[in-house]
């Protein structure tokens, strides 16, 4: 009896068991169904979103097209009346190239013949200056008759005895005896009668506003006055001894050609 029980309890036992993996073993299928019922649903509403940009691209791309062949037509268009208009504005510019080119040949035309007056006006200009520098341009003769024994030294220095140096000398010295008479190397006026510190008593001569002459280490001056007139060759002094700078050297005139108050070489007027 008591192993009928038994028996029959391991029955329902093995029975409840069967059951409850009947029953675990369908909620899993159910929940694996439910599982691929939901990803299978997401997938096609990606499937359907896809679509659905795929088609709003296609129809942006088709509006862009339908708006470049409507740009495209536009253009083509101008383009034709460019090349209608076109002609009409090559005519004009061929015009106005026309006209500036006859304006400007006017021009150089004008420009060249005030340039050749201009050169003419300057060339009869400095043929007059020529003309002028030329009457300007003085001959000078000896003042005195004599050896030149110092020439004139402004870019090579010359040896002073008295001053026992090599110093610049800007005229010549020309050995004379003392009380020998100094002529006037060319006509002028006696600017002035000086002792000079240097050079002792000496005349100035001024020529054509331009040129003077300069007679130094004079004994005397007793034949001329200042402001006087002299002529070319007219006594206006003798020679002396009174140079401080030249007292070591022979009597001799120390002679000066300035020309626009700048010491020249009187060896090249001298004639």
């Amino acid at each position: 009896m008591k192993r009928d029980i038994h028996l029959k309890n391991i029955r329902e036992k093995n029975i409840n068991d069967k059951i409850i993996s009947y029953i675990v073993m369908g909620v899993i299928i159910v929940a694996i169904i439910i599982i691929s019922l939901l990803l299978y649903s997401q997938k096609i509403n990606n499937d359907v979103k896809d679509e659905t940009m795929k088609l709003d691209q296609m129809t942006d791309m088709m509006g862009e097209t339908t708006e470049n062949d409507a740009e495209t037509e536009s253009a083509s268009t101008e383009i034709g009346k460019t090349v209608e208009e076109s002609k009409e504005e090559v005519e004009q510019k061929k015009e106005i190239v026309e006209n500036e080119t006859m304006q400007n040949t006017s021009n150089n035309e004008s420009v060249q013949s005030s340039n050749v007056s201009k050169n003419t006006t300057q060339n009869t200009t400095t043929e007059e200056k020529q003309e002028t520098q030329e009457v300007k341009e003085l001959t000078f003769q000896r003042p005195v008759e004599g050896e030149i024994v110092r020439e004139f030294a402004q870019d090579n220095l010359v040896y002073s005895e008295t001053l026992d140096e090599w110093v610049t000398h800007n005229g010549i010295d020309i050995k004379a005896d003392k009380t020998t008479v100094v002529k006037a190397a060319e006509a002028g006026v006696v600017k002035s009668i000086k002792n000079d510190p240097r050079y002792g008593l000496t005349i100035v001569i001024e020529h054509d506003d331009t040129y003077q002459t300069v007679y130094s280490n004079l004994l005397t001056s007793e034949f001329v006055v200042e402001g006087e007139t002299v002529e070319k060759g007219q006594s206006i002094g003798t020679v002396g001894n009174s140079a401080v700078f030249e007292i070591a050297d022979e009597p001799h005139l120390h002679f000066e050609i300035l020309k626009d108050s700048i010491a020249v070489d009187p060896s090249i007027y001298i004639k």
